[in-house]
């Protein structure tokens, strides 16, 4: 009964982890949004400018969750805009794991 229950709730787990993960040509739009839109103050090659490096090294202590937040809202006296207008909370994780492990080309 108990390995029952434990399969139901990975199962359940799995299924809210892919509804949530985005479609392909979402992920396509949104790599390209990190590259573009985040890369004019993190830099083009995300290493740094005006806005702190995106690297996975540089992001490698950082908690996953507090990143997303940043994302979605900002961060008050710096350049740092608020993007929840233009993205979920499960968009905005989907780019911090990206981030994490190092963005896709």
């Amino acid at each position: 009964m108990l390995r029952f229950a434990l399969f139901l709730a990975l199962s359940a787990a799995a299924a809210l982890a892919s509804a949530q993960a985005p479609a392909p040509a979402r992920k396509a739009e949104l790599i390209d949004l990190v590259r573009q839109d985040c890369g004019s103050c993190h830099g083009l090659t995300l290493k740094g400018g005006l806005g702190p490096s995106l690297e996975p090294a540089a992001l490698a202590d950082k908690d996953a969750e507090a990143l997303g937040f940043v994302i979605l809202h900002g961060r008050r006296g710096t350049p740092m805009p608020p993007w929840r207008e233009h993205l979920s909370e499960a968009e905005a994780r989907w780019i911090v794991e990206q981030l994490q492990k190092g963005l896709p080309e």
